[in-house]
């Protein structure tokens, strides 16, 4: 009996349903292929818009929903002109992050032939590594916790030292598990600023004694300025990278920008029990409605929630859809004849989708 797996959908605002419309297409292309898995999708209501509208940006009903459901789908969500009454954005996917406990975000940076990238690359390189940021402390921890005044203002800080050890466990199981591939060579980075603030310093200090316990692994750390440099200059040394939140919230879009754009980058944000997929770009309510947003990094954050079921779920078939979405997108971008405005085409977002399709259907068992 094929399994059957549920997944609550998010349309968000802006381009959100733009971009996850035709990626739902897709999913379905592979959902009738496979016989031995089953997707199920619900939508739900959630972001900028329903705020505007009814006053709440995350419904309760609908962050149930996302507590049952085997997997999240979720697109870009905001509207810089709805906002709270303390002038901050409305944020759902901060709001599931700390509600479902999702404290790894995880962001690929991978360069594949066709990507944009304004690196010129050594002919001997290639970029392909992975950013770990926790997604529930660090500085974010204050958001709507903040004191302000006429005189100033002032967010805290904060790292745990139970959250900090799940995410550099979570780091080095990534990176053994992409040894085993040949994607990596099974390093880990500790980015941090352990040499001014004293909470950096001990989230090295735990990062070295979760090391100690992994021994087949290289673990190293570096100061995020740094970093941010090395991204640049030599970013295919890099293989895993595990950061706080704030530092991993910039440094993701730097490892977008090496690819080429916002609309490459997916993203996943994992915890324990739940886990969110969706790309890192925002809702560009400029282009909305116009029918020319990228949908790439959408299409690439489904294929991460897919490999992510079929890895936890102990699926290979949907494992194995992964690796088809995936490559029919690398296909697409090789290829360089579909493109849309953000990359320098004219290409509508059906044109992109339906060209995925067509190498999906290419590649069919």
């Amino acid at each position: 009996m094929a399994q059957v797996f549920d997944i609550a959908v998010f349309m968000g605002d802006g381009i959100g349903p733009e971009v996850m419309v035709p990626t739902l297409d897709l999913l379905q292309r592979l959902n009738g292929s496979q016989a031995n898995f089953s997707l199920r999708f619900s939508e739900h209501p959630a972001g900028a818009g329903h705020y505007r509208e009814h006053g709440v940006s995350l419904p309760a009903e609908s962050l149930a929903a996302a507590r049952e459901a085997d997997a999240i789908l979720l697109s870009a969500m905001g509207d810089p002109t709805v906002r709270f009454e303390d002038g901050t954005e409305i944020s759902p996917q901060i709001e599931l992050r700390q509600e479902l406990d999702l404290y790894v975000g995880l962001r690929p940076v991978r360069v594949r032939p066709g990507y944009p990238t304004p690196l010129n690359l050594p002919a001997d390189k290639t970029i392909d590594f992975v950013l770990l940021r926790e997604s529930t402390e660090g500085l974010f921890w204050s958001r709507g916790r903040g004191q302000v005044s006429d005189e100033d203002a002032r967010e805290t800080l904060v790292v745990t030292r139970a959250m900090s050890e799940k995410l550099f466990e979570q780091a080095f199981r990534i990176a053994a598990q992409r040894r085993v591939t040949g994607q990596g060579p099974g390093r880990v980075t500790c980015v941090d600023k352990a040499n001014v603030f004293r909470a950096f310093a001990f989230f090295r200090r735990i990062f070295d004694e979760t090391a100690a316990s992994h021994a087949g692994i290289q673990a190293e750390s570096a100061y995020v300025d740094a970093v941010a440099l090395w991204m640049v200059q030599r970013p295919w040394e890099f293989d895993v990278l595990v950061t706080e939140n704030m530092f991993g919230d910039i440094l993701s879009d730097l490892g977008a920008g090496l690819m080429g754009g916002l609309g490459l980058a997916p993203s996943a944000d994992i915890g324990d029990e739940h886990a969110v997929f969706q790309p890192c770009h925002g809702s560009a309510p400029d282009i909305a409605g116009q029918g020319v947003a990228n949908p790439i990094a959408m299409i690439l954050s489904a294929a991460m929630m897919l490999d992510w079921l079929g890895r936890t779920r102990d699926c290979a078939e949907i494992v194995s859809a992964a690796e088809r979405l995936s490559g029919a997108v690398d296909r697409v971008m090789a290829d360089g004849t579909v493109r849309t405005p953000d990359l320098g085409g004219s290409h509508a977002t059906a044109d992109v989708a339906a060209a995925v399709a067509s190498a999906l259907d290419a590649d069919r068992p």
